[in-house]
């Protein structure tokens, strides 16, 4: 029975490629449905990544794991491309699991407050706007 040709996975983040593999047999993401795995044979698709650790493994090197932080996974063929906003690799789960929690989830709660930091600048400058407008 023919093997199918393995995957290219290139996980990009947004100031360059963070790391390229050749030889992927699988690919383990997690996404906002769960956990969902990925092999050369799969249909093309999209996936909306969320924080969390993702798994691969190449035909060299056996599993890797790299935690990433919210992106998107876009499959086409055996090419898999992976847009993060960060990527943290390492061989201990532990580890990156708490790092996924330490960094990732702490910097989106520091984007949720500097969000409602300015939605009140925005609300005072549009009301004082409003009473300048009357004056």
């Amino acid at each position: 029975m023919l093997q199918p040709k393995p995957m290219h996975l290139k996980i990009l983040l947004p100031f360059g490629i963070f790391t390229e593999k050749s030889g992927v047999l699988r690919i383990v993401a997690e996404t906002s449905i769960g956990s969902v795995g990925f092999l050369p044979q799969r249909l093309d698709c999209v996936a909306s990544l969320i924080p969390g650790i993702l798994i691969f493994e190449t035909q060299e090197g056996g599993e890797e794991f790299v935690a990433v932080n919210e992106g998107i996974m876009i499959k086409t063929g055996t090419d898999v491309l992976i847009s993060v906003r960060n990527a943290i690799s390492g061989k201990d789960l532990g580890g990156l699991r708490q790092a996924v929690d330490q960094e990732f989830l702490r910097v989106n709660e520091q984007e949720q407050n500097v969000h409602s930091v300015l939605a009140k600048l925005e609300s005072s400058f549009i009301h004082r706007l409003a009473r300048f407008g009357h004056d």
